[in-house]
Formats: structure tokens, sequence, C-alpha cells
């Protein structure tokens, strides 16, 4: 197990946030942050303290994605035309661990990103391990026969804390999900504001 994963609540408890709504998060019993000085009333944050908090918990979301792949992100959240935070949001739902994800396949962006690299998951037939692969628009993302009756797939699929966004077509008699199209930051049902515009602020300083 990585140390991201056991990590995943500490994000929870820096941010002072339950950033993937879920019910275990420590946040729901304690708000303040951890550590000896975690109750200590927060003072006002620069305009650098703030951009870095959103791009942490932008990070965070996706599995506490690795700096040097996060800045990738926005290199080409930026070249390509439109709005650059919402650029940045499509590329990171594309993410074949964030399609697994959404489609409720697994139940965290955790588990999403391990399913993909223990070879659980298909791409148009074809076996792929790289939770960051990009899926396009009409792929069909499919979870292996071998794996359709694991408990984790199984028990993801009946969670009531989430649904499966518009812009994923799911059949879960079947295991498969079809991305209609890319999103943009206010179709994503994020449980907490995600601020991609102060992320893009971070990088472009």
């Amino acid at each position: 197990m990585t140390k991201r994963v056991q990590a995943k609540y500490k994000i929870d408890r820096r941010l002072g946030q339950n950033i993937w709504g879920r019910p275990k998060s420590p946040v729901n019993r304690r708000e303040y942050g951890p550590g000896q000085h975690g109750q200590r009333r927060k003072g006002k944050m620069s305009d650098f303290g703030t951009q870095l908090r959103a791009k942490q918990k932008l990070k965070g979301y996706y599995g506490n994605i690795s700096e040097k792949q996060f800045r990738k992100y926005y290199e080409e959240a930026i070249r390509l035309k439109g709005d650059s935070g919402e650029n940045l949001i499509g590329l990171l739902e594309r993410r074949l661990d964030a399609v697994v994800y959404r489609s409720k396949f697994v139940a965290t962006p955790f588990a999403a990103r391990q399913f993909v690299n223990h070879g659980h998951v298909r791409v148009n037939g074809r076996r792929v391990n790289i939770a960051s692969y990009q899926v396009k628009v009409g792929d069909v993302v499919e979870v292996k026969d071998a794996s359709k009756q694991l408990a984790i797939v199984l028990e993801a699929s009946q969670l009531p804390e989430r649904d499966v966004p518009d812009y994923i077509e799911v059949d879960h008699s079947k295991m498969t999900a079809k991305m209609s199209r890319v999103p943009g930051l206010a179709e994503v049902p994020y449980a907490v504001q995600m601020e991609p515009n102060l992320v893009v602020e971070f990088y472009s300083r």
C-alpha cells in the first residue's frame, strides 16, 4: 500500500474539509487541523496561501496526484483553447481512474487507481493498467469479466452517498461506462467547492 493511500484522510484533516464527502472522514468529527496547533485560530490567508490550498485540494481529490504529473495537466490546460481552469477539470475527469470512480465501479479515487493498476479494467476491449490514461469521448470502459463479482465492485455500485454524473453513461449490469462528453466545472459532482482558476493563477505566478 502506498503512502498516498494510507494518508488519504490526512488530506481531509490538513485542508479542514471532507473533500470526497465520505461518511468516515475525520473532519465530520473534528473540523480543526491535525497536530498540537490544529485548534489555533487561523489568520487571514494570503493570495499565495489561497492558491496553494486550491491546488492541494484539487490534487488531493484525484488520489493525491504527484506534483510533477499535476503540473503537466496545468501545462496541457493552458495549451488548449478556451478557459484554462475548465480545461484542467476536463483533463482530470478524463483520467481512467477518475472515470472508474465516477462510474461507481469502486468506492474511492484511491481504490480506483489501484483497481486500474492491477489490470481489472479494459478500454474498448483492451486492458489498460495506467491510471492516468486519458479516456476519450465515446470510449467504452469496462470491468473485465473475472473482476465483476469482486466485493469492492458490488459494494461500490450500491453506495447511496453519490450518483453517477450525467456525462457518464453506465450500465452496472454489464459493468460498462462511456464518457458522453468532457464535463465543465459546474457539472462535476465535487463534495466541496473546487477553484481551478486559482490553481492556474498559482502556476502562472
